[in-house]
């Protein structure tokens, strides 16, 4: 029987190429998860192994080869674990937690890229800084609405950690003495920290405020009062009004507060309007230099 023959008896069109052995470890592994489903245990899978299996292929293929990058994406997915580890420092940022781990897999992408297996370093220990690196530029550059200085972008990172660290420990969210105690440093520190890291997003004034029954902040900001810049003239005006006599005052209210025209305080007073246009004229005089009356 010919070799075509036996393949096609095998159910194949040709004689089956050899695996290599980063395919072998993933079929093995394939076939174990098959067995454990069957038996219903399950065998654990280290993946550092695999990792140093996977790199060791990957120096033995030619750049821009599919085989190449077979390898390189098993790599990938077998580390995503490790993104999603380094992404729950980051939970408190308010940050979809998705989208903190696709930043992450950049990091982790270039972490593959980089690797020298020789140098005998474990992957995961030089992966996890540059996992990490990444997530924080993002959070840097991209996240942020508001400048932070670097120094205190840096710190809180330090502060963040001690919160959930003393969160632990206490059962309770840590105070600012506590955190700056822990940390040894001054607790102006820590408060500009804690500002520092709620300042990542600008609230529009716009936006509606569940806790405030739906009102923006527009709504519940002050406004500039036009005649707040009148108050010490008023002040000042009323001081002169009560040392004018009485009759004068009462030109003055009738004139400038009743809206009355000359004529009409003649008639309202019995005396001519030339007369009356005359005091006018004496009481805006008095007034304006502030002194006081006299006869």
């Amino acid at each position: 029987m010919s070799v075509r023959t036996q393949d096609s008896a095998r159910g194949t069109d040709g004689p089956q190429a050899p695996r290599s052995p980063a395919e072998s470890l993933v079929a093995d592994l394939r076939a174990a998860e098959m067995r454990d489903r069957q038996s219903g245990t399950r065998t654990p899978v280290d993946v550092r192994t695999l990792t140093r299996v996977l790199f060791e292929r990957l120096t033995e293929l030619a750049p821009d080869t599919p085989e190449r990058e077979r390898v390189r994406a098993a790599l990938i997915e077998i580390n995503i674990p490790l993104v999603r580890y380094a992404a729950t420092r980051f939970r408190s940022r308010n940050e979809p937690m998705e989208d903190i781990v696709q930043v992450g897999t950049i990091g982790l992408i270039n972490a593959i890229d980089r690797f020298d297996p020789g140098r005998g370093v474990q992957f995961p220990t030089y992966a996890l800084p540059t996992i990490l690196g990444e997530i924080k530029r993002y959070f840097r550059d991209n996240v942020r609405t508001m400048h932070v200085p670097r120094r205190l972008q840096e710190l809180w990172v330090q502060v963040s950690g001690a919160m959930e660290e003393l969160t632990v420990t206490h059962g309770r969210t840590p105070k600012v003495p506590e955190i700056a105690a822990s940390l040894r440093i001054p607790e102006e520190d820590v408060r500009a920290c804690l500002d520092a890291g709620r300042a990542y997003n600008a609230a529009s004034l716009e936006a509606a405020q569940e806790h405030e029954g739906g009102l923006a902040l527009l709504d519940r900001l002050g406004y500039e009062d036009s005649a707040l810049a009148d108050v010490e003239h008023r002040d000042m005006v009323r001081h002169l009004l009560v040392q004018l006599p009485e009759r004068e005052r009462r030109i003055i209210m009738l004139r400038f507060f009743a809206n009355l025209t000359q004529s009409q305080i003649s008639t309202e007073l019995g005396m001519s309007q030339m007369h009356v246009s005359r005091l006018l004229s004496r009481i805006l005089n008095r007034l304006r230099t502030g002194n006081t009356w006299e006869e």
